[in-house]
């Protein structure tokens, strides 16, 4: 099974393609889609979207794993976030690629085996699974990866994660 772990944003979208095939990991591809602030945002939108779209296009993944919004602090970010997202479910729409969304604690969960654990934890676990030299950075590459191999995980169990439709 061939994964796009995507964390939303819109300044930075981390994403990372994983292969899982007998209970192992092979990390194909990962990075970050970036845009540049003082942009007109619907330009950043654009930028998001067409970069996903080419990750998506590129590396044909079989599903999309991608975190549950959730409102921590600042309204205005996350509005920017929600929005973000949106063009990123439009792109895996558009490709025909089922989406899966899990909450921080079902990755946490998936990949450290506890649903508590900390960032830095699961970003260190998911380096190990994939038998990387070091943390991809930005953090947010890493957490993509981290979605991915969650849903390999989750798919398989009933931790499975809330199927768009």
């Amino acid at each position: 099974m061939r994964v796009l772990g995507i964390d939303p944003g819109y300044a930075i979208v981390g994403w990372g393609v994983v292969e899982y095939v007998g209970n192992r990991f092979t990390p194909v591809a990962f990075g970050a889609v970036t845009t540049e602030a003082g942009v007109p945002f619907e330009q950043r939108l654009d930028k998001v979207y067409e970069g996903v779209l080419d990750v998506m296009t590129t590396y044909k993944p079989e599903a999309l794993s991608i975190e549950q919004l959730f409102y921590q602090h600042n309204q205005t970010t996350v509005i920017g976030v929600a929005e973000a997202r949106g063009v990123i479910l439009l792109a895996a729409a558009k490709c025909g690629i089922p989406i899966f969304e899990y909450t921080p604690m079902q990755v946490k969960q998936a990949v450290t085996g506890y649903g508590k654990a900390v960032k830095k934890q699961v970003q260190e676990m998911t380096r190990m699974m994939l038998k990387l030299e070091k943390v991809p950075k930005p953090d947010d590459t890493a957490d993509a990866l981290g979605m991915a191999i969650a849903h390999c995980h989750c798919s398989r169990s009933r931790l499975v994660g809330t199927p768009l439709r």
